[in-house]
């Protein structure tokens, strides 16, 4: 007898070996036609896996995370099919799930069109539509390689052949459509019915530059109508807030290929940049910060001493000076050891926190390069606290208190919190790894926040916790950190001297708040798509006049606003009040003021607010204490 027990702790008896499918018909007929896959110690397996011994068993179905990894993964399979019906002389080679859908990428004599994606995408239409079963079976290695080469598919004869001699291989097939994979799949192509073809893009085979360039199809799937379409009205969305397009509307910036990966600020994205980095810079201090600059240029033995040049080295930027090996730095912890390790430090000075807007460099691959949100230089509001153990937590809970404050400020709310832990290229005792992700959990536990946890995903010197944004149209964000480190000062021989005169290595906790500031105002600039409030827009306020004889009173209010300290933009040209208007209005400036000669003769301004909102025409005074409430309230 097989004993089944399902999620709810109930158990199924049968006679014998049984598949995951039987297990749904038994339970109900609209379970049987929903089952997509089943999860077994685990492992989510095919609806045709045979149950041979006592198992723990939940179905899977559309509504589950696994199941919409299923679909995707299986809607891979149905676009290579796709392919091979419409350009049989196409090469497949690999097809994985990612993030919101697929890829696969193609070997083909020409480049795929526009118009070929439509026809593939019909075509997986057609094919879904006949309802085929999907079909498992399994080869030994070398069985498989002869039978992908005979069928002319070089490159699936390829990958298996980096598989272990002896090792048996699996396959699926779907109509006349054959191809290598782990699995699992859907049980028919019939389940198959909310996908779209996205784009197509070049790929490196095996992702080396020297390999020939082939075609990857991008495509989404979703278990719903709805769903897809919620999918692609938040990409219609996604593409009008573009950073990248904004910045050029906006005239914040612009990236030059004489400087790959680096930024050129222009006037009114520095201006929004200063606004971000003084914000910031009033975190420091209120928070009993010291702010400090380190060099940009470090020895290669300091870098050997912290273990970046072992394990960082190709990420780095080098340079060679009479004979010795420097790196631009890619972040600024080692600098704050040696700061903090300049001079004699006692438990009295602890905890000390430093922190600095640092000038960082990494050799990015260009390929991963993406406007101002993936650069090769940056500055982070990098920050270091050296203190004793007992102080982390106390520490940690603070400062997650602090960073609920400034996204809450920049106008996020919803934040979600995992903790990274060991991974295998670690530094430093496992004793030393259990209490630093103690500390990082408890911190959170004590802040009242769920969180989840990321095994092996912490950096080589420490644990840490990630904080990770969600912005108007449902995106995420990584980009708070703050990590444990028992390693780094010890390391680099920073110490203390302690209550018992004697000497220890303080603990030092890694945080940065917005991370990167060139990526944090890039989801800024698509959080607001452009429009930024008060606070942080580079231009408050426009005023303009409707003809030359308003141009003094105009000289005059924009004066008295400056005085104010706002940033105002003042604009004398000898052109139509209505083109001056929707020019500026395409600023998306929080407000324009208008003058003319009703204005001037009662000393009034006429209000316009962001949206084209006519607010009616107010005191200059008035309108000061709008718009300074504005500001104060963070809107």
């Amino acid at each position: 007898m097989i004993h089944i027990t399902l999620p709810d702790g109930s158990q199924r008896e049968f006679p014998g070996p049984v598949t995951v499918g039987e297990v749904a018909s038994s339970i109900g007929a609209g379970l049987a036609k929903a089952a997509l896959a089943g999860k077994i110690d685990g492992k989510v397996v095919d609806t045709s896996y045979l149950i041979e011994a006592d198992s723990p068993l939940s179905i899977i179905t559309a509504k589950d995370a696994d199941g919409l990894d299923v679909i995707r993964h299986s809607a891979a399979h149905l676009l290579a099919y796709a392919v091979k019906d419409l350009f049989p002389d196409a090469q497949v080679t690999i097809g994985p799930v990612i993030e919101h859908g697929f890829f696969y990428d193609f070997s083909y004599k020409r480049p795929f069109t526009l118009d070929d994606l439509v026809a593939i995408e019909k075509r997986m239409s057609e094919l879904a539509a006949k309802d085929e079963p999907v079909l498992r079976r399994v080869l030994p290695r070398d069985e498989a390689v002869a039978y992908f080469k005979g069928m002319g598919e070089h490159y699936k004869a390829e990958i298996i052949g980096s598989i272990p001699a002896g090792e048996d291989v699996s396959l699926y097939r779907e109509g006349a459509f054959e191809d290598l994979c782990r699995g699992p799949h859907v049980p028919s192509t019939g389940k198959l019915k909310h996908f779209k073809l996205m784009k197509v893009a070049g790929a490196y085979w095996r992702g080396d530059h020297r390999n020939e360039m082939l075609q990857r199809i991008y495509g989404t799937a979703w278990a719903t109508k709805d769903e897809l379409q919620q999918h692609l009205l938040m990409l219609e969305e996604a593409e009008k807030r573009d950073h990248r397009k904004l910045g050029k509307e906006l005239d914040y910036f612009h990236m030059d290929e004489h400087a790959p990966g680096l930024v050129f600020w222009h006037p009114k994205g520095w201006a929004l940049w200063q606004q971000v980095e003084q914000y910031m810079r009033h975190v420091y201090v209120d928070n009993g910060y010291q702010e400090v600059k380190g060099p940009q240029i470090l020895d290669k033995g300091l870098w050997e001493k912290t273990g970046h040049w072992a394990n960082y080295r190709d990420n780095m930027f080098t340079t060679e000076s009479e004979k010795r090996e420097y790196a631009l730095k890619p972040m600024n912890c080692p600098g704050h050891v040696l700061i903090f390790k300049s001079d004699l430090r006692s438990y009295r000075d602890l905890p000390l926190r430093y922190g600095e807007f640092g000038q960082c460099h990494r050799n990015e691959p260009s390929g991963a390069l993406h406007g101002i949100m993936r650069v090769r230089g940056f500055t982070q509001d990098d920050g270091h606290v050296f203190c004793t153990e007992d102080q982390i937590l106390d520490e940690c809970v603070a400062y997650t208190t602090l960073l609920q404050k400034v996204y809450k400020d920049f106008g996020f709310t919803d934040i979600i919190y995992k903790v990274a832990t060991r991974p295998d290229n670690r530094v430093g005792s496992d004793e030393l790894w259990d209490k630093a992700e103690f500390a990082v959990m408890e911190s959170l536990r004590r802040s009242g926040v769920d969180y989840i946890v990321s095994p092996g995903d912490g950096a080589f010197y420490g644990p840490k916790i990630e904080y990770t944004l969600k912005d108007a149209i449902g995106r995420q964000w990584q980009c708070g950190t703050m990590q444990v480190d028992f390693n780094t000062a010890e390391r680099l021989g920073g110490e203390y001297v302690t209550e018992t005169s004697g000497r220890a290595h303080p603990v030092m906790l890694h945080r940065a708040i917005v991370g990167s500031l060139e990526r944090f105002i890039g989801i800024l600039i698509e959080q607001h798509a452009g429009a930024m409030p008060a606070w942080l827009a580079p231009v408050q306020v426009s005023v303009l006049n409707i003809s030359e004889g308003q141009a003094d009173y105009a000289r005059d209010v924009a004066k008295a606003l400056q005085n104010q300290g706002l940033r105002v933009n003042l604009d004398l040209h000898n052109e139509k009040i209505t083109y001056k208007i929707r020019k500026h209005s395409m600023q998306k400036l929080p407000y324009i003021l208008v003058l003319g000669d009703k204005e001037k003769a009662a000393g009034a301004v006429a209000v316009r607010a962001r949206g084209n909102l006519d607010l009616g025409v107010m005191s200059l005074e008035a309108f000061s204490q709008r718009i300074i409430s504005d500001i104060a309230s963070k809107v």
